[in-house]
């Protein structure tokens, strides 16, 4: 009940937040600009409608594709409103965006556009366009080139990204990077190459360092997590997506950084459709010599469908750790309060039988592990479908599938 109550307290914070957003824009409605397309580098209109403080409306029409060929720093606004109806192209110039793009320290990200400040809308029924596949073929021979995230949230509060195709990703789509009360709703996310080479890391939504983040009613092609929230991620409520084709709903990875101490607490994944994945509902934790430490508290994974995933439903405490290292070196990200429940579809017998691990580090690493209304199966080949778990009591009506938990201590 705790964790309800703070989750119906997280929705009236946002859409209170959201109903002040409007108002305050309101206000300024009859101030709107426009953003044509020049031919060369939309950019620097770009970013002098939007910083202008007599434009609070900033309109790219819907027969409008604005090129950006330099970066964009959006960051300090208030009470504006960006409505894209038409597309934001930012254009595959390799040799600028390596030497350009805003750089982030964690996991050595950059990104193409940072967008922050307070009381911010970003709309209109358009589209982002990464122009990705340059970059997936130029990654298929230098894994070490650092692709840009289409639009990074950046130190924002109060902030509504909805009803927008983004497409052809670089690598990452979204992240949010310090933010507070940020809603992404109605959202269409297509990542696919149209060469031999893959699209990679194609994450849909990352969060980092943010509090009271809500995504809701999308829909999200991809080839890497469909969402993960990413260290010190609170108050997260993620709500009717449709994935395919991605890496599932992570919890993670976490610990991974010596001297770093992780936090994601109050998550609530719930009403998934996760088709030809590799995971369904995940978290993961590294364990080893010299990695961080931190806690995975009150999660629950609710009312996912599952079709055709490697993975439906697993944790990893262990993550990129081999099973002797782990039992030396346990986890130092703990993982408690967990529940996983209402999950039924296929998996596609990768793991053969297996559809659910709960892999959890020895050492009392996992605690109040949950299971409730499991209802999975493995192509028929397999036959009975297996349960497996580690180092871990379960709770739950399911719990009874896993049976006794190895001890790899």
């Amino acid at each position: 009940m705790r964790f309800l109550s703070a989750k119906i307290l997280t929705v009236l914070l946002v859409v209170a937040g959201q109903a002040f957003a409007y108002a305050q824009l309101a206000e300024r409605a009859s101030s709107t600009c426009t953003v044509s397309a020049s031919g060369s580098d939309d950019a620097p209109a770009f970013l002098k409608a939007v910083s202008d403080p007599s434009c609070s409306t900033v309109t790219i029409p819907s027969s409008t594709t604005i090129n950006i060929g330099s970066r964009l720093n959006m960051t300090g606004l208030a009470n504006k409103h960006i409505n894209i109806q038409g597309t934001v192209r930012f254009n595959p110039d390799l040799k600028y965006w390596t030497g350009n793009a805003f750089f982030f320290p964690f996991q050595t990200q950059v990104t193409f556009w940072i967008l922050g400040g307070q009381n911010i809308v970003v709309d209109g029924g358009g589209t982002l366009d990464g122009a990705g596949q340059a970059w997936y073929d130029a990654f298929a021979s230098n894994s070490s080139l650092a692709r840009p995230i289409i639009l990074t949230l950046f130190q924002a509060t109060n902030v509504t990204v909805q009803n927008l195709k983004m497409i052809n990703p670089p690598e990452w789509v979204n992240l949010v990077n310090e933010g507070k009360q940020i809603t992404y709703r109605n959202i269409t996310i297509n990542a696919v190459s149209t060469s031999k080479n893959a699209a990679k890391n194609t994450d849909g939504w990352d969060i980092y360092r943010s509090d009271n983040v809500i995504i809701a009613d999308s829909t999200i092609n991809n080839g890497d997590d469909c969402v993960s929230f990413k260290p010190n991620s609170t108050n997260i409520l993620v709500s009717n997506l449709s994935c395919n084709g991605s890496h599932g709903i992570s919890v993670g990875s976490l610990g991974q950084y010596a001297g770093e101490y992780d936090i994601v607490e109050n998550v609530l994944a719930t009403n998934i459709r996760m088709s030809n994945a590799q995971n369904g509902a995940r978290i993961k934790a590294w364990a080893g010599k010299g990695v961080g430490s931190g806690i995975v508290k009150n999660i629950t994974f609710s009312g996912f469908v599952e079709s055709n995933v490697d993975n439906p439903v697993i944790i990893d405490q262990c993550y990129m750790t081999s099973d002797s290292d782990c039992a030396k070196y346990p986890s130092n990200t703990y993982i408690q309060d967990i529940w996983f429940n209402n999950i039924t579809g296929t998996s596609s017998g990768k793991e053969k039988a297996v559809v659910a691990d709960l892999g959890c580090s020895p050492g009392g690493r996992c605690s109040n592990v949950n299971v409730n209304d499991l209802n999975i199966t493995p192509p028929s080949k397999y036959g009975t479908p297996s349960y497996s778990c580690a180092n871990v009591e379960l709770s739950g009506d399911a719990a009874s599938l896993f049976g006794e938990c190895d001890d790899t201590s």
